[in-house]
């Protein structure tokens, strides 16, 4: 099976404070990966490190088979982060004209939209569940809707590998499965492969493939049914406070 991304041997500093050593991930094509760890553990750098934000020090990531100095196919990532919990409610753009904007990159800035394009969108929404919400002014939206057209936007330019930061950030804690179930949904159906940077280690244990727990170190690298094996000793060592995993084991069927 390809790798989408492989990452080998990967440190990084900020000045004299060591964030990420001796880091080895790999990303099957059609898996869907949980980076869980505590604040402050390198999550977040280590995505800005495959987003190309950041600049490699020590090791090697490479996407879909190239290193990623030499990679210029960016349409093939979409990257969600945490808009919904800071968006500007008085934005006046419809959902169409949001998810629309992220075929900007794929069509360039001053081409005609035409009817094809409109399908794409509208197909968009109907993945996330949106699709009757394509007049609304997204500043009206609640933060976990507003999230889901932001992944519709990501979407829409067809992607094969998804990469979202705290995407339930903003989202309400009764509808944060029925996301989840939505990313899984994502995942399996379209065949998107899908990295997910989360603290909600119990409700993303049955939908994803694969979970790295993270910790400075990485602590554990596997499918998601042996990190389900460890115990609460385990956990709490890397997260340095008492952790109890909470796998909900339902909604199978709908995956």
């Amino acid at each position: 099976m390809q790798s989408i991304i492989e990452i080998k041997q990967l440190s990084y500093r900020y000045e004299k404070d060591i964030v990420l050593e001796n880091i080895n991930i790999t990303v099957p094509d059609g898996s869907f990966l949980a980076i869980v760890g505590p604040n402050g553990s390198g999550k977040s750098t280590l995505l800005k490190l495959i987003l190309g934000l950041l600049k490699l020090q020590k090791g090697e990531i490479l996407l879909f088979g190239q290193e990623i100095s030499k990679f210029k196919d960016r349409q093939k990532i979409g990257y969600v982060s945490q808009k919904a919990n800071s968006f500007n409610t008085g934005f006046p753009a419809t959902v169409f004209e949001v998810v629309a904007s992220g075929l900007t990159k794929k069509l360039g800035l001053f081409t005609f939209f035409k009817k094809e394009h409109a399908k794409k969108v509208n197909e968009a929404l109907d993945a996330v569940g949106m699709k009757g919400f394509t007049n609304r002014n997204i500043g009206e939206l609640s933060g976990g809707q507003q999230q889901r057209v932001f992944i519709a936007r990501a979407l829409v330019s067809e992607p094969k590998l998804l990469i979202l930061d705290e995407p339930t950030v903003g989202v309400d804690a009764e509808n944060v499965n029925s996301f989840y179930q939505m990313l899984g949904d994502l995942n399996k159906r379209r065949a998107i492969t899908l990295l997910l940077v989360t603290h909600d280690i119990g409700t993303i244990s049955e939908k994803v493939t694969h979970v790295a727990c993270l910790n400075k170190h990485l602590h554990f690298h596997g499918e998601t049914h042996e990190f389900e094996q460890l115990n609460s000793d385990g956990l709490s060592k890397v997260y340095g406070h008492d952790i109890h995993l909470l796998a909900h084991h339902h909604d199978h069927g709908g995956l």
